[in-house]
């Protein structure tokens, strides 16, 4: 365990993918100002987009916490394997149902509108995040364009958010794609996201001196480019090279050497 060599009270960047554990750099703040945005503003459909370890999933998760702290109703379903006769089910249990097994797909979409309409009687708004929505099958994709198209009209309170990767967005078909009121991108992080992502991350795990050269974060920074989960990958395994070498600093060289071990990132020689 390199926890003891580095002094820290636990794995800084291995744990990152986990919720409370999320870093809010300024393209992820600005993600979910604009989330908020198409809520306060009753928008029907919003797409969030970004690469593979941008932080979407994480983004979906504070976001959904954040209505819920508001006395919002914010429903997650990931839809990359869902089948149609599926997602009906864990749209009804999102909402609070409990529809009974064997129920027929069609009653259940009733429970799931009447549900729909109970809270928008009540004024309360209504959000579903669909994580992976380049993923999920046709027939599920056709589904949600009918919840979107539902949620038109002056009354409305449902706001439907998808979210998957802009090179496989096309996947979602034209029918999806007219109806968003909003593209939002999460970029990848600059150089100073990265710098204050390790800062932040080693301090919480209980490290108040520097770990990393400022070669070493530049270096991470370029081989990770920017891409949060990358960068919190190649920063674990410094870490452990590190502590394999009973370093007391991590230099430029220890992270190409940790970069190789990965073997997802290729190291371009200087």
């Amino acid at each position: 365990m390199y926890q003891r060599h580095w002094g820290l009270e636990e794995s800084p960047f291995a744990s990152r993918v986990a919720p409370g554990s999320f870093y809010e750099s300024p393209t992820h703040e600005e993600a979910l100002a604009r989330l908020h945005y198409l809520v306060d503003e009753r928008r029907r459909l919003g797409l969030l987009m970004g690469p593979a370890g941008s932080g979407k999933s994480l983004v979906i998760e504070r976001f959904a916490r954040q209505n819920r702290d508001l006395g919002r109703v914010a429903v997650e379903v990931g839809l990359v394997g869902v089948e149609p006769e599926e997602f009906p089910v864990l749209l009804a249990i999102g909402l609070g149902l409990n529809p009974r097994p064997g129920l027929p797909a069609p009653a259940i979409w009733r429970l799931v509108g009447d549900r729909i309409a109970e809270f928008r009687y009540q004024q309360t708004p209504t959000v579903l995040l669909l994580d992976d929505a380049d993923g999920a099958c046709p027939v599920v994709l056709t589904q949600v364009a009918r919840l979107a198209k539902s949620a038109s009209g002056p009354d409305s309170r449902l706001t439907l958010i998808l979210a998957g990767q802009p090179t496989r967005m096309g996947r979602l078909g034209t029918a999806l794609l007219d109806l968003a009121d909003l593209r939002i991108d999460l970029e990848a992080w600059e150089p100073a996201d990265t710098a204050q992502f390790i800062e932040t991350s080693l301090r919480k795990a209980g490290r108040s001196a520097p770990v990393f050269g400022k070669p070493a974060v530049t270096r991470l920074h370029e081989l990770a480019q920017g891409i949060p989960r990358r960068v919190s990958q190649l920063a674990d395994l410094a870490l452990v090279a590190g502590a394999g070498r009973n370093l007391t600093s991590i230099d430029a060289e220890t992270v190409d050497s940790a970069c190789r071990e990965l073997g997802t990132i290729e190291v371009n020689a200087e």
